[in-house]
């Protein structure tokens, strides 16, 4: 598997990229998501390709988008995790999950933790972030409908 960020020529496999109603209960779709990253230069569209296929997507979103998960100005936000509904249950969520922290160093070396934000009744996500890595250190936020657990993964000092 390989991390790579969204470009313009990727646009039809974010069009075949298949997310289905109960998925979109707790996260936002490739595209729309994909719409705000255009707007705004904090967040970073990503995806998670397996022999040459999309499987996985999210965003990093940097600075103003941490604030409600983390006070740690060294911090970015995963955002819109999800996985193509075909390709559920193949491991590719815990894989890209466990290439991010080497891909984060890579393109935001002054980073030092991730924090995302899981729905309280999810609880198949938060075990699989339990399982690479993230830690519930008991913070809690709301999203629209639910409590949100947030939970960090420390990626260390800062790079040099």
């Amino acid at each position: 598997m390989q991390l790579k960020f969204y470009e313009d020529t990727d646009k039809q496999m974010i069009e075949q990229y298949t997310i289905t109603e109960q998925q979109l209960r707790y996260t936002k779709s490739p595209q729309a998501s994909i719409e705000l990253a255009k707007n705004e230069t904090s967040r970073h569209a990503v995806l998670a390709m397996k022999e040459g296929k999309l499987v996985t997507f999210l965003v990093l979103h940097e600075k103003e988008g941490v604030v409600p998960y983390s006070a740690n100005t060294g911090a970015i936000l995963i955002r819109s995790f999800s996985t193509d509904f075909h390709e559920q249950g193949k491991g590719y969520a815990k894989e890209a999950l466990q290439l991010l922290p080497t891909f984060v160093r890579k393109y935001f070396p002054a980073i030092n933790e991730l924090v995302l934000g899981v729905d309280l009744p999810n609880i198949a996500a938060q075990e699989l972030y339990k399982k690479c890595g993230f830690v519930d250190e008991g913070v809690r936020t709301k999203s629209f409908d639910d409590e949100l657990i947030v939970m960090s993964y420390n990626l260390g000092e800062k790079q040099s």
